[in-house]
This record gives structure tokens, C-alpha cells and sequence, in this order.
């Protein structure tokens, strides 16, 4: 980068730090209240909700992971933002009311209030090691590769460089978090947009056209096979996206878990009422639909030049062709200033998103863990302070795992969503059961959490050592290099009904010896909707499923 861009990135840098700041101060609470530390309680508009969200959500995950993912699969990778808006409005619906009702601020608090503190205790601490050894670490090594890269800066510097970044915001708590999420949010669309706006016009140039809209044209035209949604079984990368089973199956699963059993974004929505928090995720909702634009068609437009024989060499990695390197490629190409702008946004996503986990991290340890075992008596005070020591630790342990973090040839995007999927079925199976049917035990929830887990390396593994050619004509297996494997996203769907019907048994069984589950307030009122939202969530599922339509 030129000095220009640095100029730019470090307007940003100032912006967000010194907004934060103001914030700080400014809704500073003077009675430093836990709970006004980690929910900022009250106090998020419905604005700074669904920006917030969509700060926490999108990383380098996205940027770099799903514009390689475009840059290889295509335009079916988006599946993954467009069901998630149509996932937003299901939350919205009948989870929020669920949380609020009975006044739920954390996933373990839920747990123990369904269940029982054991439950609680074991999903806390397994919490706390997804959020750190698989997320912060997973975030702060492809957005200090993805920095550097660009930067030419040294990978460590920059990963150190985020990390006290996303210190300084963190330590501000969830208000200053929620509210510098909206100005996150701002550089990363504008920022994104840029970049899209430079692929299409690298396209246009390159092949004779003229605008952007001739070059989307090309795009369509020369990547036909990159437009489809659902892919077909004898498509190579049926794999990883399964046909129909990311509209019916397990994305769905994945989705829901994702977006309403999940501290990190869930978090954002608990200390507001219900309306508020209702809108917040519709506006989450409605960014999600702008997101492929921002962070797929990139990926597909390199697709177009790199087979047209442009930047060759810098897409490839220790020999080989790297399609994680797509979206680094396209920021190099961009002019002074808009590289810099651009740099800007996915260092805001990269940063926000460390700053979302990091916050829950906190949260979950403070509330869930330190005061129910080490101090049952804690001040306020102490709570909100042992919250800070612990953000400044989990992202100290971050940066140190992180370098060794391995990812896999899929992409960084496919390989995070394969290997979450091997908890989501039993917590998304745990907490379903647990909102919606009264007779779900604690034992019940146990085998969901242990046994979903068994059964998903059990189907990742097994097929490999048994010849299951015989799947092949079902569509639930396709041949990799010679071994049958099934695809995540269904095993992740079986997994699901596995800890389903056995969590029914269970259930049963219990009930029948005489065992009474702990209920919560559920009554079918909760879910009834203002006629705005209502509006507006059906503009959104009728906008999804028009764009299903159009590139199915």
C-alpha cells in the first residue's frame, strides 16, 4: 500500500477508536452492572442490533473464505447468507420471545434453567473452547494472513496488531461494541462494494466491455457453471454443498444453531425488549441478502481472469492454486485510496469479529463459570473486571495457537462450517426440544451434546473403511479421490435426527420412572408480531426465495 492508503486506514482506525471512546463515556454506567457490561441492557437501538450482528458474523471467514469458495464453486456458497436471512426471521420469531420472556442472558444460564447446572457447567467450558481454540484463532489467522498479504506487513505484527485492536473496542463492553459495530459495518459494505466494483470492471476491460454491467454480463456469460444453487451429484463439489439438502436438510440445522443457540450472536439482542430486538434482526436480515454481492461475486470474477490466463502466479501457493488467495488478489489490484478504504472494511470485519467473541468469551466465563464456582458473591464490579482480565487472556491464547492453526484444501470458509458441524446438531437438537416440548430431560440433553458429537465423527469416519459404493445412486455419497465420504451438510441433518429421536426416548423413559423436567414460560402470544416486522419479514423470505429462483 502507498502512503494514501495508510492515510485512509488510519482515518479509519481513528474514527472507530475515538467513537468508541465517546461511547464509552457517554453511556458510561455509573454503577458498572455485569449485566450492563455484556448486554449493554436497554441501551442498542434496533440499528446498531442488526449492524452489530452482521459485524460480529462476517470476518476474514467470509472476505477471504467465501470469495474462494466463489472463486471455486461459485454462487452456490451464498446458500449460507441467503437461508441465513430467512434463519433470522424464524429467531426473531419464536426464539427471541423464548430468551426475553424468561429473562435468559446467556446459553449456559439457559441450559441450567431447562435442564440442570450440570448440563449448564459442561456447555460453558465446551463453549469457551469452540469460542477460543476454533474461533478467535480461526478468525485471527486468515484475517492477519489476509492483512498481511495486502500490507506486506509481517504476519506476526499483524496478528498481534488486531488482537489489541479488538482489545480496545472489547474492553469498552458490549455498548461500545454494538454502537462502533454500525461504523464497522459502514467501511466493511462501502469497502466491499469497491472491490466487487473493481472485479467487474477488471472483467469488462479485460474482455472488451464497457461498465460494470457488461462485465457482470461476462461474468454470467463466461462462468455459467459458477450461477447454479443447487448443485447436481456428479458435480465435483457436491460435497460440500449437496443439492436440495441446503434448502430442506441440514443447512437448515446449521443455520439455526448458528444464529439462535449461539452466545456471540444472540448476545446482541439479549438486553434489548422484545421489538427492538425483533428489528434488529430483520435489518440483520436484509444486509444478509447484500452480502454474496460483497463477498461471492468477487470470487467468481477472479474465476473469470485467472482463466483468462490474468494473475496466475498470485493465485498460487506453495505450487499449487489457492482459491483462498482470490479476494488478497483483487485488493492488490485496487487504485490508491480505494485499497486503502477496502483494507479498511476487512480490517473492520476482522476486528469486529474478534471483538464479538471475545465479549461472549468473557461473558460466558464471568457469569457462567467464575461466580457459580471460584465466587458466588462477587461484586458487580469484580464480575465486569474478571471480564476484562478474561478477554485480554482468551486473546492472548489466541494468538498463540493461532500460527499453528492447520486449514484444510477445502477453504478456510468450508473447512470452519464442516467442523462446527460436528456440535450443531445435538445443541441446535438440545435447545429445540428444550423451548418447544416440556417433557425433554436433563439426561435427554446430555445424550444430544455426547452422542451427537460421536455420531458425527462416527459418520465422517466410517465410510472411509467401508466400500459404500452402493450410496452413490441415493446423492447422499459421492466419490472423492476413489473413497466415499457423506456430505457434511446431510450428515450434519442425520445427526440432528439421530439426537432427536433419541433424546425422545430418553424422555420417555424418564417421564414414565417419574421424572419432572424443569419447564419454561412458553405461551403462543410470545410469538405474534407488529404488523411492521411482519411486513418486512415477508419482503425478505419473498426476496430469498425469488433469488433461489433465479439461480437455481
Amino acid at each position: 500500500m502507498e502512503t494514501k492508503d495508510y492515510i485512509v486506514f488510519l482515518c479509519y482506525f481513528v474514527i472507530v477508536a475515538g467513537y468508541g471512546l465517546y461511547i464509552y463515556y457517554k453511556k458510561k454506567s455509573a454503577s458498572g452492572d455485569s449485566k450492563d457490561y455484556f448486554l449493554a441492557e436497554g441501551s442498542l437501538t434496533w440499528w446498531a442490533i442488526g449492524a452489530s450482528l452482521i459485524a460480529s458474523n462476517i470476518s476474514a471467514e467470509q472476505f477471504i473464505g467465501m470469495s474462494g469458495s466463489g472463486f471455486d464453486i461459485g454462487l452456490a456458497i451464498a446458500t449460507y447468507e441467503w437461508m441465513a436471512a430467512a434463519t433470522l426471521i424464524v429467531v426473531a420469531v419464536f426464539f427471541l420471545p423464548v430468551y426475553l420472556k424468561n429473562k435468559i442472558f446467556t446459553m449456559p444460564q439457559f441450559l441450567n434453567v431447562r435442564y440442570n447446572g450440570t448440563v449448564s457447567m459442561i456447555m460453558a467450558v465446551f463453549w469457551l473452547l469452540l469460542y477460543i481454540v476454533v474461533n478467535l484463532t480461526s478468525i485471527l489467522f486468515l484475517g492477519a494472513l489476509a492483512v498481511s498479504s495486502i500490507s506486506g506487513l509481517d504476519f506476526q505484527f499483524c496478528m498481534i496488531g488486531l488482537a489489541v485492536f479488538a482489545i480496545i473496542i472489547t474492553l469498552g463492553g458490549m455498548k461500545v461494541i454494538g454502537y462502533t459495530d454500525v461504523i464497522q459495518v459502514f467501511f466493511l459494505i462501502l469497502g466491499g462494494l469497491a472491490t466487487t466494483y473493481l472485479a467487474l470492471d477488471l472483467v469488462s476491460s479485460h474482455f472488451g466491455g464497457s461498465g460494470i454491467l457488461d462485465g457482470f454480463n461476462i461474468v454470467h456469460e463466461k462462468a455459467n457453471d459458477h450461477f447454479h444453487m443447487i448443485l447436481k451429484p456428479d458435480n465435483e463439489n457436491y460435497i460440500d454443498l449437496p443439492g436440495l439438502s441446503v434448502l430442506i436438510g441440514g443447512m437448515w440445522v446449521i443455520n439455526l444453531s448458528y444464529w439462535g443457540c449461539n452466545q456471540y450472536i444472540t448476545q446482541r439482542a439479549l438486553g434489548a425488549d422484545l421489538s427492538t430486538a425483533r428489528n434488529g434482526l430483520l435489518f440483520a436480515a436484509v444486509l444478509k441478502l447484500l452480502m454474496p454481492l460483497i463477498v461471492v461475486l468477487p470470487g467468481i470474477a477472479a474465476f473469470v481472469l485467472y482463466k483468462d490466463g490474468k494473475f496466475t502466479q498470485e493465485m498460487m501457493a506453495g505450487g499449487e492454486l489457492n482459491p483462498d488467495r482470490a479476494y488478497p488478489v483483487l485488493l492488490n489490484l485496487l487504485p490508491t485510496g480505494l485499497k486503502g478504504l477496502s483494507f479498511a472494511a476487512l480490517t473492520a470485519a476482522v476486528v469486529a469479529s474478534l471483538a464479538g467473541k471475545a465479549n461472549s468469551v468473557a461473558t460466558i466465563f464471568s457469569l457462567d463459570i467464575y461466580q457459580k464456582i471460584f465466587d458466588k458473591n462477587a461484586s458487580e464490579k469484580k464480575l465486569v473486571n474478571v471480564g476484562k482480565i478474561t478477554i485480554i487472556v482468551s486473546m492472548v491464547l489466541a494468538i498463540i495457537i493461532a500460527p499453528h492453526l492447520g486449514i484444510d484444501k477445502k477453504g478456510g470458509f468450508q473447512y470452519i462450517q464442516e467442523y462446527t458441524g460436528f456440535v450443531s446438531p445435538g445443541i441446535f437438537a438440545m435447545f429445540l426440544l428444550g423451548f418447544f416440548w416440556k417433557k425433554t430431560t436433563s439426561n435427554a440433553a446430555l445424550f444430544a451434546t455426547i452422542g451427537g458429537f460421536l455420531m458425527s465423527i462416527v459418520l465422517k469416519f466410517l465410510p472411509k473403511f467401508m466400500d459404500l459404493s452402493f450410496l452413490a445412486s441415493t446423492g447422499f455419497s459421492v466419490p472423492v479421490k476413489g473413497v466415499y465420504e457423506i456430505p457434511f451438510i446431510d450428515r450434519v441433518g442425520f445427526v440432528f435426527l439421530f439426537c432427536v429421536i433419541g433424546m425422545y426416548i430418553i424422555s420417555i423413559y424418564e417421564n414414565k420412572r417419574g421424572v419432572v423436567p424443569k419447564g419454561l414460560e412458553v405461551d403462543t402470544t410470545m410469538f405474534k408480531t407488529k404488523t411492521s416486522f411482519a411486513v418486512g419479514a415477508l419482503i425478505v423470505l419473498g426476496i430469498t426465495a425469488a433469488l433461489y429462483t433465479i439461480f437455481w
